[in-house]
């Protein structure tokens, strides 16, 4: 099919495509054979509607793969993995004759209270970034287009229409936006999905600076723009800022205004023939991806490659007296309602009609050969009498006081996690809690199993001996959770946030959600392990931890820069244990005495090896030259500043096994000079700093003993004077009685021949 040109359509043919023609659909243009395509949500799964559908519902979304949500698949830190997901998701997407799947979702998890959470990556940008890029290009690899969402700095729910997150130029660079950099420069998602909030003020769906500078003129998208579904405040603005395509259907509205824009001459008619090219261009690619893959779907196939995925995101967090994995033949109590009804997926539009589901208890005893006994030992009802959670309880602690080991599912009801609102705080339920005490007491091996979209304070955490961390997997998340329990797969999962103590203690606490429609992003740079490392905080479990049924040990690390600029990595790792198994090896880097505020130590690059018993392989790691650089508000640039950089390679943010040391070449950066620059920063120029020194030397001389007789002994004058503006060196010169010395004149000579470049006079 040939779809034809901007040209050879009418203005109104042009603002039509504009915007979608039904919920999931975008507009036909029958005259000239434009044909509709469709979007649907993901990001974990298929959730297309069938005709008639309630577009947030389930019931009427045709079965499809539910995979875990990225909560938990981003803790595989794999990205072959989830590029093997991204396929599947495709080969899904083009069976269904579906266009784009509305996904995948790489906001930080700048809070854990954000109700969203499960279907975000990381609260590091490196990790949303390469995992990120690895699911677009699986999903586009089936000729099916992705949609990077929600750009941008949308990390909370809360009044989420239009609440603004106030962010300052650096972290929002650094930490907010550095993910959705990666993603588009390795992967160009066919579309990206412009956020609800506004940023500083403004809003996403009609900022120029997001939509064309940053996301076009900077990083080189070449796709389209898509509002999330409703995000649109003023269609005309958005059109101009570079938001092409407004979802779901206006009925015709936001075009008609479109159209009188032009004809009125507040917006220019190019404006609406870039945006229409690149709807049309986006059908372009549809139509010919559309037929990639044949049907029928293999369910089979793809719910095993979603149970590898599942067994592949839960995180061994604690593993006392080896208590894991279990002896199939062990008398075993699994207790807690979780274990037969599953919380698998987080609620709000991702909500997939899964193809089937499997329970942890089915799995359990079909793996185990000994007795296994099941209490419910709660319930996640709304009303629960004290009697009849008592009752429970009592059942439990029964059976776990016969058996050899109690496994006890807890974590959060569907209710208190979902898109649209966020959490209140981050306790488990008060009755799950009751329960550990009272079946750790019958029975010390007990194995706590966690099912949570968000992270979850763990108060009990050092009084039982082994804690899996199971987040949400998806529906073959059951088998995927027996097969660690019992060592059928070897847990090699890491935490992609920080379970911290408190939530008092996490980042955002005096900032979250905000008031009268603002958020102060106050934490700046410091969101998670970068918070809790910079203020020496102690957490429950740090960034990057996870525990194997295995042991690794790591040589000395060497580290030198390419002929690109990039620091290669090199260390070799060894599985020490009697089991094969997989080792996230974790690249940080630091530069002491950075003339910029940073954290202790970043990531930067990151591996997933798989080595079997006594084997050891050499891991290179490359961490890009553009990783190192900070956002400088000076230069409005990225910069590499230049210095000894610490190479940390760790098997979490807080345990450093190798380090090494790389010099680096900072990039040339020199500062136009005013009078409002400081005598360091002058002092420091390569033209204007000899002759200023030269000229302090003088005004010193002249001060004599009058210097001494008002500044103490030990001061330090050259620190004194580092921050004074040279355009008031003048009141230095006058009390040397030379005001000459340092007039204006002489400074705007001085400045202007810096700032040209050129020879100090002789």
């Amino acid at each position: 099919m040939s779809i034809p040109d901007v040209a050879d359509l009418t203005l109104e043919e042009k603002a039509s495509l504009t915007s979608g023609v039904s919920f999931w659909h975008t507009k036909p243009v029958e005259r000239v054979g434009v044909p509709a395509v469709m979007v649907t949500d993901g990001p974990h799964g298929l959730r297309k509607q069938r005709e008639g559908g309630d577009h947030l519902g389930i019931g009427d979304s045709v079965p499809a793969t539910c995979f875990p949500p990225a909560v938990g698949l981003g803790s595989s830190w794999d990205v072959d993995l989830v590029r093997r997901v991204g396929e599947a998701l495709g080969t899904e997407t083009s069976i269904e004759n579906v266009a784009v799947l509305l996904g995948p979702g790489i906001n930080i998890k700048r809070s854990p209270l954000c109700g969203r959470n499960f279907e975000y990556l990381s609260e590091d940008p490196i990790v949303s970034g390469v995992l990120g890029a690895a699911i677009v290009q699986g999903i586009q690899s089936k000729g099916v287009g992705t949609s990077l969402k929600h750009f941008a700095a949308n990390n909370q729910e809360n009044d989420r229409m239009r609440s603004s997150s106030d962010v300052d130029p650096r972290p929002l660079r650094e930490i907010y936006l550095r993910g959705f950099q990666r993603v588009v420069e390795d992967a160009q998602p066919w579309t990206v999905m412009c956020s609800y909030n506004r940023i500083n003020g403004v809003y996403a769906s009609e900022d120029p600076w997001l939509l064309t500078r940053v996301l076009r003129d900077e990083w080189g998208f070449e796709g389209l723009v898509v509002s999330d579904w409703g995000a649109v405040n003023e269609r005309v603005p958005g059109l101009a800022a570079g938001m092409d395509l407004e979802m779901p259907s206006s009925n015709g509205v936001t075009d008609a205004q479109i159209v009188a824009a032009v004809q009125d001459g507040s917006l220019d008619e190019s404006v609406v023939d870039v945006a229409a090219g690149r709807v049309l261009d986006l059908v372009r690619k549809a139509t010919a991806g559309a037929g990639a893959v044949a049907g029928p779907l293999d369910v089979d196939a793809h719910h095993a490659l979603a149970r590898e995925a599942a067994g592949r995101s839960i995180v061994l967090l604690k593993n006392d007296g080896a208590v894991l994995p279990l002896a199939k033949d062990a008398k075993i109590a699994v207790i807690g309602e979780f274990a037969e009804k599953p919380r698998y997926q987080g609620a709000g539009s991702s909500m997939i009609n899964p193809t089937r589901v499997d329970t942890a208890l089915d799995e359990i005893r079909s793996l185990a050969t000994g007795d296994v006994a099941y209490a419910q030992g709660f319930s996640n009802a709304l009303e629960v009498s004290d009697d009849e959670a008592s009752a429970l309880r009592d059942e439990a602690v029964g059976a776990a006081s016969v058996a050899d080991v109690a496994v006890l599912f807890l974590g959060l009801p569907a209710r208190l996690e979902s898109e649209g609102y966020d959490r209140d705080d981050i306790d488990l339920p008060p009755a799950q809690l009751a329960l550990v005490d009272a079946v750790r007491a019958a029975n010390q091996n007990t194995v706590v199993v966690l099912s949570n979209g968000g992270v979850v304070a763990l108060p009990f955490a050092e009084h039982v001996p082994a804690i899996l961390e199971t987040w949400l997997l998806g529906q073959a998340g059951g088998g995927g959770t027996a097969d660690v329990l019992f060592g059928e797969v070897n847990p090699s999962a890491k935490l992609t946030e920080t379970i911290p103590v408190r939530l008092e203690d996490t980042p955002a606490f005096l900032d979250f959600p905000g008031e009268f429609s603002h958020t102060r992003y106050g934490e700046g740079l410091f969101v998670g392990y970068r918070w809790y490392d910079a203020r020496r905080l102690e957490v429950v479990f740090p960034f990057g931890h996870g525990l194997s049924y295995t042991t690794f040990s790591y040589t000395d690390a060497a580290a030198q820069v390419d002929a690109d600029g990039d620091v290669e990595v090199t260390v070799a790792v060894t599985n020490t244990g009697d089991r094969a198994g997989r080792e996230v090896v974790q690249v940080y880097t630091s530069l002491a005495g950075s003339s910029v505020q940073c954290a202790p130590r970043e990531l930067k690059a990151f591996a997933s090896v798989a080595l079997e018993p006594g084997e050891s392989q050499v891991v290179t790691l490359t961490v890009r030259r553009q990783d190192l650089a900070y956002w400088d508000i000076r230069a409005d640039r990225w910069v590499v500043e230049g210095g000894e950089y610490t190479i940390d390679v760790a098997a979490s943010s807080r345990d450093i096994r190798s380090s090494a040391a790389v010099a680096v070449e900072g990039d040339v950066l020199t500062l136009p000079l005013s009078r409002t620059s400081s005598m360091g920063e002058v002092l420091s120029h390569p033209v204007a700093g000899p002759v200023v020194q030269a000229a302090i030397a003088q005004m010193m001389g002249g001060l004599g003993d009058s210097a001494a007789s008002i500044m103490p002994e030990g001061v330090d004058m050259s620190k004194m004077m580092e921050s004074f503006p040279i355009g008031r060196i003048g009141m230095m010169g006058a009390l040397a009685g030379d005001g000459a010395a340092a007039g204006p004149e002489m400074i705007d000579g001085l400045l202007a021949m810096a700032n040209a470049g050129g020879a100090p006079q002789q």
